[in-house]
């Protein structure tokens, strides 16, 4: 099966909800809900014992890639999930996806077969896992909604809430349950576009006085949980 590929720039900022109500009063006009507007997303992330590619990631580096398969909701072995491997060179990113059975997956890491996948995906998948010496590390979820513009389908907005997270049952079909980041109930907006922004949204952003912030899920729910810090918000 062949891969999707996405280029993009992808842009994140933490909200409150009084922000995303405003923010939303303003721009929602000029947006349409996205195809799959509003559920659930459930990722196993693959790092190595050293959390590399986490800590790595909240290094700012030039360069740095993730691997994490995804469901949208709790899957069952026979359903479809996304092998993801997600890299990002001076801030443009590019995601290669591939759908696969979870129980196919599954059958990958204990024996390294994976024919679904062609070969060329294949073989990046292998070269990953062994230069990293990966292993399913966290479980991470959130609830999430999503928007794109009515006349650019390429510029689309998420909100995530109720991010959590576990380190142990690192396996999708166990449930979505897991340990809350923000105390405080934020809401993480990732813009994701190709080129400028929409002038609305410009202006919006402007008014509110939102700003963009760093944050990487995976690496700031490692962080919280390996150096014991505090949530942003």
């Amino acid at each position: 099966m062949a891969g999707q590929i996405f280029r993009r720039t992808e842009t994140k900022y933490i909200l409150t909800e009084k922000q995303v109500q405003n923010l939303m009063w303003l721009i929602e006009p000029h947006l349409k809900k996205d195809r799959y507007f509003k559920g659930t997303n459930c990722s196993i992330y693959f790092d190595n014992d050293s959390r590399y590619l986490a800590i790595h990631s909240l290094e700012k580096p030039l360069y740095k890639e993730k691997i994490r398969i995804r469901s949208y909701g709790v899957p069952r072995l026979e359903d479809t999930v996304f092998i993801e491997i997600k890299k990002k060179y001076k801030g443009i990113g590019n995601k290669r996806r591939v759908a696969v059975k979870l129980s196919d997956f599954y059958n990958y890491l204990k024996t390294g077969d994976l024919k679904a996948v062609s070969p060329i995906i294949k073989s990046e998948l292998d070269e990953c896992f062994k230069r990293y010496n990966l292993k399913p590390t966290m479980f991470l979820a959130y609830d999430r909604t999503s928007y794109n513009d009515k006349e650019n389908p390429l510029f689309r907005l998420t909100f995530d809430r109720n991010i959590r997270s576990r380190n142990n049952r690192l396996r999708l079909e166990e449930g979505d349950d897991g340990e809350q980041f923000f105390n405080s109930g934020a809401v993480v907006m990732e813009v994701k576009a190709l080129g400028s922004y929409p002038l609305y949204f410009v202006k919006a952003l402007s008014k509110l006085k939102i700003y963009p912030q760093s944050f990487s899920k995976y690496g700031r729910v490692t962080e919280k949980v390996i150096y014991k810090k505090e949530q942003y918000v």
